[in-house]
């Protein structure tokens, strides 16, 4: 028990030092890009002044302003806390509000993704005449770029009289579904020749092979290419919220902050939605391991 106990200390430990050590320099060079930015502002207000401005002052100030170009991590991490913690869940100055709107356009657009993925992928791997037609077309569409497609379908959905959830969701499924069905595609195709010949001296079916052998073998391929399909979904998520001028979610924090130059609300809008991407594949991850585990399938 000591040895396992041991052993999970040093796994532990070695993973942790690398971690630590990128995340010090990122703060670092964070830092130092903050003074180099904001320090021309101060600068120009000292020499309206007519005063000079120490290294200390300088340094000090650039760290301090309320609109800076860059803020310093902790002006953010003040923001967050301020929005999070001191703030209602219910308040439209909540970020876990805005988060919880964004969330909610993600998880349903992510559900429409990996349905029609797996839809899509089903239907070119047991039909050579969707293989030869529509995967060009799948690829194709993710060279369009989704900041020309999102304003066209909220414009063409409002016009029907559809808003709200949907139109984002819409979005997010767009970007969500590609890595689903080209995951799947891979996955349905990986069981061996040797495999499927031995299906076929059973007598069994189409039905019996996909649900016995093509399936089973997918399940994998299936939670890799979900963990990258919910972070994309996100990313969807909050584009769509961006031409419609929304008044909730992490896309209209973005938005707000542009308008009226709060940097530091862009920033700690920035942190929420990576930190929920962060969250998001690590959950599918725990369940795509939970599932295979029950699978019998060895990490």
């Amino acid at each position: 028990m000591s040895i396992k106990r041991e052993g999970f200390a040093a796994i532990l430990h070695d993973r942790l030092i690398p971690i630590g050590t990128v995340l010090l320099a990122i703060f670092a060079l964070w830092y130092v890009f903050t003074v180099v930015l904001n320090a021309p502002f101060e600068r120009d207000q000292a020499e309206r002044a007519g005063v000079e401005i120490s290294t200390s002052e300088l340094i000090s100030k650039t760290m301090a302003q309320k609109r800076p170009i860059l803020p310093a991590p902790h002006q953010v991490a003040v923001e967050i806390w301020e929005t999070t913690v001191e703030k209602k869940i219910t308040s439209k100055r909540s970020l876990i509000y805005h988060t919880w709107v964004t969330l909610s356009s993600t998880l349903l657009g992510f559900a429409l993704g990996t349905g029609l993925g797996i839809l899509l992928a089903v239907g070119i791997v047991h039909s050579k005449v969707l293989d030869k037609s529509l995967m060009p077309w799948i690829i194709t569409s993710q060279t369009i770029p989704i900041l020309a497609i999102a304003p066209m379908v909220i414009v063409v959905l409002n016009a029907i009289g559809i808003s709200g959830l949907l139109p984002k969701a819409i979005i997010s499924m767009y970007l969500s579904f590609f890595p689903v069905a080209v995951g799947m595609v891979k996955g349905l195709r990986s069981p061996e020749v040797m495999h499927l010949d031995l299906m076929r001296t059973y007598n069994a079916n189409r039905s019996q092979v996909f649900w016995k052998l093509r399936w089973p073998a997918s399940v994998p391929f299936l939670f890799t290419s979900m963990k990258v399909a919910v972070a994309i979904s996100l990313v969807g998520a909050i584009v769509g919220e961006l031409p419609t001028g929304a008044s909730a979610g992490l896309g209209a924090r973005l938005l707000s902050g542009s308008y009226y130059g709060q940097t530091i609300q862009i920033w700690s809008a920035l942190i929420a939605a990576a930190v929920l991407a962060a969250l998001l594949v690590m959950v599918i991850d725990l369940i795509g391991r939970s599932v295979t585990r029950r699978m019998g399938v060895v990490a």
